[in-house]
């Protein structure tokens, strides 16, 4: 009885944790529509300053950083490279097309890490999980529909948003192998540097200026993407990679396009047509039906007993520093 109750203790814990993420995440959007700088820019500056909070803490890691294989280096690359990569598609989005849109095709992401865990971890896959996906891909075609019927520039945000989606998903599934072998702060330190450094060469190529012509405003954002949906949101959601695997840790993105909705009614008087709030619906409900089956074996939360002797989450230490 007394090894049930600890059970119970640690999954309110860690869906604790989620919740935390998904509020932090569900501001992203806000801030990114808040500034006039490119969106490369936003990026480069959103992980260096994390980086910055998290360097203090990189001695104690020397060992491990010394005991890291060529093999994981490269994936390390790989899976920061992809972070830029969603990063600059999925921000690029909200340039074009509406808050609602870009983050609710963005749920399509447990769906696509399903398929990749099924491919590359020879994940279970259930009927009815098949099914729920089709609702959910038929709500994502009428959201591009929806939003062509506006403009052709809004469906060109949205293609953006998909893009984005399968880059992240590719980054989801390289961290689900590496997490197995490397802490949380050693992954998404070298994960965050590659994409940082993805970001300073892209600038440079594109001629996007560093430092100059950045308004107070500007740097006050690059501060939150840093303090809140990159430390509190990917860097928490890194750590809760260990103990709940990578379809649960996507499901978090069902939170975050009704929260920042909610917020871009409020602060930016998005609106949504009747077209877009059914699609929405429709593909959140699929999404939502598709995790309640399961998805992949051992996709839930309830699935997977952290250890008993579970570490403190080295974002705690980071979070202070990160503010």
């Amino acid at each position: 009885m007394h090894f049930t109750s600890k059970i119970t203790e640690r999954q309110a814990f860690l869906w604790s944790l989620l919740f935390v993420g998904i509020v932090a995440i569900s501001f992203s959007a806000i801030f990114v529509k808040w500034t006039d700088a490119p969106v490369s820019v936003i990026g480069m500056y959103r992980l260096g300053l994390t980086l910055l909070g998290m360097t203090p803490f990189l001695l104690r890691y020397r060992s491990e950083l010394r005991a890291v294989s060529t093999r994981d280096w490269l994936l390390l690359g790989l899976s920061g490279f992809m972070l830029a990569l969603h990063f600059l598609l999925w921000m690029g989005s909200l340039r074009y097309t509406t808050v609602a849109s870009s983050t609710v095709l963005m749920t399509l992401e447990p769906v696509l890490v399903m398929i990749g865990a099924l491919i590359f971890f020879r994940e279970r896959i259930r009927r009815a999980a098949v099914a729920a996906m089709g609702v959910a891909l038929v709500g994502a075609v009428l959201i591009g529909w929806g939003d062509f019927r506006l403009s052709g520039a809004a469906l060109y945000g949205d293609l953006l948003s998909v893009l984005g989606t399968l880059a992240v998903v590719v980054h989801m599934l390289l961290g689900q192998a590496l997490r197995g072998r490397i802490s949380s702060f050693v992954y998404s330190y070298t994960v965050f540097l590659a994409a940082a450094l993805s970001f300073a060469v892209y600038n440079a190529a594109a001629g996007h200026a560093f430092f100059a012509g950045y308004a107070a405003n500007d740097w006050l954002i690059f501060a939150l993407m840093a303090a809140v949906p990159t430390v509190f949101g990917h860097l928490l959601f890194n750590w809760l990679l260990k103990y709940v695997g990578a379809t649960t840790v996507s499901m978090a993105v069902l939170g975050e396009p009704v929260g920042a909705s909610l917020l871009a009614w409020a602060l930016l008087a998005e609106t949504l047509t009747p077209l877009q709030a059914f699609a929405g619906a429709l593909l959140l409900g699929g999404v939502w039906l598709f995790l309640r089956s399961g998805g992949g074996h051992g996709g839930a939360v309830e699935a997977v007993e952290a250890p008993a002797d579970a570490p403190t989450p080295p974002a705690a230490s980071v979070a202070p520093a990160g503010k």
